[in-house]
């Protein structure tokens, strides 16, 4: 039988959440790129860069799933993907 050591236990946790980290990080400038796709062609079409209803049912979306702090992580995405005016 192996038994593994807390602080070996924790150094594995923690190279994981490292790897997921990185993901994420991939994954919101992913969401950035396609954010200011969508906005460059609403722009061109006439439209409005930020779509307020579209905003809301993204912060409705992650706080049905996270809860409050689901509110506040969509906000900071939001705010990472509307690009600069």
């Amino acid at each position: 039988m192996t038994t593994t050591t807390p602080e070996a236990a924790i150094a594995d946790a923690r190279e994981r959440i490292d790897a997921l980290d990185d993901r994420i990080i991939g994954l919101v400038q992913e969401r950035m790129a396609v954010s200011d796709v969508v906005q460059q062609t609403r722009i061109a079409a006439g439209g409005r860069r930020v779509n307020l209803s579209r905003e809301m049912e993204i912060l409705g979306r992650y706080r049905d799933a996270l809860g409050k702090p689901g509110t506040a992580l969509a906000m900071t995405l939001l705010e990472l993907c509307r690009g600069r005016a």
